[in-house]
């Protein structure tokens, strides 16, 4: 039976190895074996990557890949995708090339406003609240000044502040609802001590405001944080081009394919079972960027799921249409991206990103996540509409189970050969194998 412990945080990296692998493991002498296995050799290396979080043990290791012929806005760029699951990166450089000779992508940011909520409760007048609030807005401008002069520096900083009501959800519920402006940064610990200066400052001068009762002064804070969703931070991502334009390799007929892809994703703007596997697609494009250079992949799924269901049903980001001959396909998204701060100038694979993308500015790695979502949404679609989602993953699906099964290069070479005129299935191959080993 396993046991509980007691200050496992105070232990050592191999006190806590070792208690994991005698309690948990049949073969300590493996467990720890493998642990170590995927530690760096560089030990001050290793030592930057156990400072990140907490009871570290080892490395968890993600591909790192790169999809090049992104022609984004007039320019080519490569860009870097971290994730595990296959064919992922082939179909965004697929999408890439493809596009790079019609027009490439266009990507714009339509707004970069960034949201942080103090949430309290006033058991009061209406009135007396609010002429509160108009007597003391620029008390919280002031007490911050000393937290918000750097980023002003940089042209960020807090944009407005609303007093906003919200007892019509939760009795005597009211918030600070304030915009914040935090240029190449994210912006996560800027705001939250903003905010937590803020709560500070409502109820110090609520104590003091002559026209509350001693009720009313008792302004109680329930807490202060940011929003992962961020409505007013806004960047595009489309391509278009004439429908004959669109003729390829699996597609002869131009018009119809494009008249499948618009009904394709008009389901996905109708349909919430379709819509959710639609938007996972296109996040296997952000969330990989994302996480490549070093932001916050949870917070950046949270915000545009959020904003998938703005309409109040769960629905597609993207969007197409054909008019005047002219196919079209789009999308809106909201990020939050930083180039500065947090991982970026901690981890190096995140700065090896960032410099293959040209050091680029929050803005610009906007765009450039933008774009990998919308061409991931792309090859999807197209292999949806024309030769079936599965053909390319199962090629790809097919090498992890020969590497699974240990498979030589003899068997290797016979594997493909027989998968190539019949269909790929876990169980098939395996069965495979198994005969051309006996």
């Amino acid at each position: 039976m396993n046991n509980a412990i007691a200050g496992f945080s105070k232990l050592s990296k191999e006190e806590k190895i070792n208690w994991i692998a005698n309690e948990y493991f049949s073969d300590a002498t493996e467990a720890i074996s493998l642990v170590k296995k995927y530690w760096n050799t560089d030990e001050k290396l290793q030592q930057l990557h156990d400072e990140f979080i907490e009871n570290t043990i080892t490395n968890f290791y993600i591909p790192l890949g790169v999809a090049p012929n992104f022609l984004i806005n007039g320019k080519y760029k490569t860009i870097p995708m971290a994730i595990e699951e296959s064919s992922v990166v082939a179909a965004a450089a697929k999408s890439a090339k493809f596009w790079s000779t019609r027009g490439g992508f266009k990507a714009t940011v339509l707004n970069t406003e960034k949201i942080g909520q103090v949430h309290f409760i006033f058991k009061g007048e209406l009135s007396k609240l609010e002429q509160f609030f108009v007597e003391t807005k620029n008390k919280f401008f002031t007490a911050t000044e000393s937290i918000t002069k750097n980023m002003q520096k940089r042209g960020g900083g807090i944009l407005d502040i609303e007093l906003r009501n919200k007892t019509n959800l939760i009795e005597n519920y009211f918030q600070l609802h304030v915009t914040f402006e935090t240029k190449d940064s994210m912006g996560a610990n800027f705001i939250n001590s903003c905010l937590e200066q803020f709560a500070k400052t409502l109820k110090e001068e609520a104590q003091s405001y002559d026209l509350f009762s001693d009720d009313e002064k008792q302004i109680e804070v329930v807490m202060s944080i940011l929003s992962n969703y961020v409505p007013n931070c806004i960047v595009r991502a489309e391509v278009s081009c004439p429908i004959e334009a669109l003729t390829e390799k699996h597609i002869e007929n131009p018009l119809e394919f494009a008249e499948k892809f618009v009904q394709a994703v008009q389901i996905a703007e109708v349909e919430p079972y379709r819509a959710v596997t639609h938007n996972k697609g296109i996040m296997n494009g952000i969330d990989a960027v994302v996480l490549a250079t070093g932001n916050d992949f949870r917070a950046v799924e949270a915000g545009i799921h959020a904003h998938a269901s703005k309409s109040g049903q769960y629905s597609s980001l993207s969007h197409a249409k054909i008019e005047n001959d002219i196919f079209s396909f789009w999308m809106e998204i909201p990020l939050s991206l930083g180039t500065v701060g947090g991982l970026t100038s901690l981890h190096p694979l995140v700065k090896l990103s960032l410099e293959m993308l040209e050091k680029p500015s929050a803005r610009e790695l906007m765009e450039v996540v933008a774009v990998a979502g919308l061409a991931q949404n792309f090859a999807a679609l197209r292999s949806l509409t024309t030769t079936g989602i599965q053909e390319g993953h199962m090629k790809m699906h097919l090498n992890n189970i020969m590497n699974q099964f240990q498979a030589t290069d003899e068997e290797r070479i016979l594997i493909k050969k027989y998968f190539k005129i019949n269909t790929i299935a876990h169980s098939t191959v395996v069965d495979f194998i198994e005969s051309i080993r006996q």
